[in-house]
């Protein structure tokens, strides 16, 4: 008997997993509006933490050192190179970095004063020194690439990974912003679902207090609550069963369930005080600048709720009392302020993960919009520059202590290994085991994807 029942009882397991977004990889379903398809091919990346750095940092005053700017400091640009139209046609002269450069760790790789405590983990860092985009204005430029597209209302990248992989947490949202202060130009469409279902768009959290408002219940009892819930569960059945499948009905009836159990998951994650001091004080916690606070709790709230389960979380910038990385004019006070406050969290993040042995699972995506001009806006600012800019990549696969592509001399334009926008997002899509081509929607009468109908691999930063 045994013998012939042992298989239905694994048929009853996979049965029950099969209801779970985590698990249920084999086919669509649209009840659930997910793709189903799971893991195309290896996967070496289980969850995305996005540091997304708000205005555009300079890569010539950060990753990528210009000597040439050292020795022709003060003279017109118009008169050494080429010089494209700018955002605002402001240019002045060239302008020198008002930092210096030194090699650190077994790579050797350039890093500057900006960051000295990203430099001491410059051996975990893929700097890709050649990305560039098709935008020069911040709003599009960050649908661009949040989205793959510059137009408002697309999917964004938070939203492709969890509708393609499903989530592996079934009390937290699987796409979570960690609001710092600064959401970006385009608002909140840069981490919408656009046209997938609505339960894939990014869920908002401060990194205080409760994180969300309303997290706690109004009821008396939970009973009381979750009669409450049933009988909206009930009303909405019936609605289904007059009109059909509606993606916004379904979709508030998973964010009812969702927000039912956040109530035991959200202030479990949110809770700092169960860290040691010791690690508090590593990511900054107790850091005289406030808005190193800020983002170390951030980075701290991001680690934790990978290890609950979150697919893709991404940060924004904190306030500094100026700017954001977009400085017009003062660069010198507006980058060192943006940088005091990200460097510490960064650099304990990355530290915290690897000693926790997550690292390795773990895609770090350190990215701005674009970056900034060679030559001066005005007299000590720099423009937007969408012709190279530097990105960098760390852990869930990633070729380590690297560097790829180049600029030219200038640190104006990518040179070497120009890498798209939509090939950051087809390298990050793989190292998840999602094959980019393959992971699409059916939208408009045509097949959807995050890619667009571009993107390649970028298999030289792989490990």
């Amino acid at each position: 008997m045994l013998t012939r029942c042992g298989s239905g009882f694994a048929a009853l397991a996979l049965a029950a997993l099969g209801q779970d977004k985590a698990f249920a990889v084999n086919g669509s379903s649209p009840d659930l509006g997910f793709a189903g398809h799971g893991p195309h091919h290896q996967v070496r990346a289980k969850n995305v933490i996005f540091l997304y750095m708000d205005g555009g940092p300079s890569q010539i005053d950060t990753f990528d050192p210009k000597p040439m700017l050292d020795k022709y400091d003060g003279q017109d640009p118009g008169k050494l190179f080429s010089v494209e139209p700018t955002q605002f046609n402001n240019n002045g002269n060239v302008l020198a970095s008002p930092w210096k450069f030194n090699q650190y760790g077994e790579s050797g790789i350039p890093v500057s004063d900006l960051f000295p405590h990203v430099a001491t983990c410059v051996d975990e860092l893929a700097v890709m020194r050649s990305m560039v985009s098709e935008f020069p204005e911040h709003t599009f430029a960050n649908y661009f690439l949040h989205t793959g597209s510059g137009l408002q209302g697309r999917p964004s990248m938070g939203a492709w990974v969890n509708y393609g992989l499903g989530s592996e947490c079934q009390n937290l949202p699987g796409f979570v912003v960690i609001n710092g202060g600064l959401i970006p130009p385009g608002g909140l469409d840069c981490f919408g679902s656009g046209f997938l279902p609505a339960s894939y768009q990014g869920s908002v959290f401060k990194p205080a207090g409760s994180g969300v408002a309303n997290i706690e219940r109004t009821e008396p009892s939970d009973k009381r609550q979750r009669d409450k819930l049933d009988f909206v569960r009930q009303l909405d059945g019936f609605a289904k069963q007059n009109f059909g499948y509606h993606d916004s009905l379904e979709s508030a009836i998973q964010n009812y369930e969702l927000a039912y159990a956040m109530q035991m998951a959200v202030p479990e994650v949110m809770s700092l005080k169960e860290e040691s001091a010791s690690i508090q004080q590593m990511y900054g916690m107790d850091s005289k600048y406030e808005p190193t606070r800020t983002y170390a709790a951030q980075c701290l709230i991001a680690r934790r709720m990978i290890e609950s389960g979150v697919r893709f979380v991404e940060l924004t910038c904190p306030k500094v009392g100026g700017d954001r990385w977009d400085q017009h004019s003062n660069l010198k006070a507006g980058h060192e302020n943006n940088a005091r406050a990200v460097d510490q969290p960064i650099a304990a993040l990355l530290k915290d993960l690897r000693q926790r042995g997550l690292l390795d699972e773990t895609l770090v995506v350190w990215a701005g919009e674009f970056g900034r001009t060679p030559f001066a806006q005005g007299a000590n600012g720099r423009d937007h520059n969408q012709y190279g800019f530097t990105v960098w990549m760390a852990g869930g696969g990633v070729k380590p202590g690297m560097i790829y592509g180049a600029t030219d001399e200038w640190g104006y334009k990518a040179i070497e290994n120009r890498a798209e926008i939509h090939d950051l997002h087809a390298t990050m899509l793989h190292l998840m085991g999602v094959d980019h081509t393959r992971s699409t929607f059916r939208f408009g009468g045509r097949d959807m994807r995050l890619t667009d109908v571009k993107g390649h691999v970028i298999h030289d930063v792989i490990a």
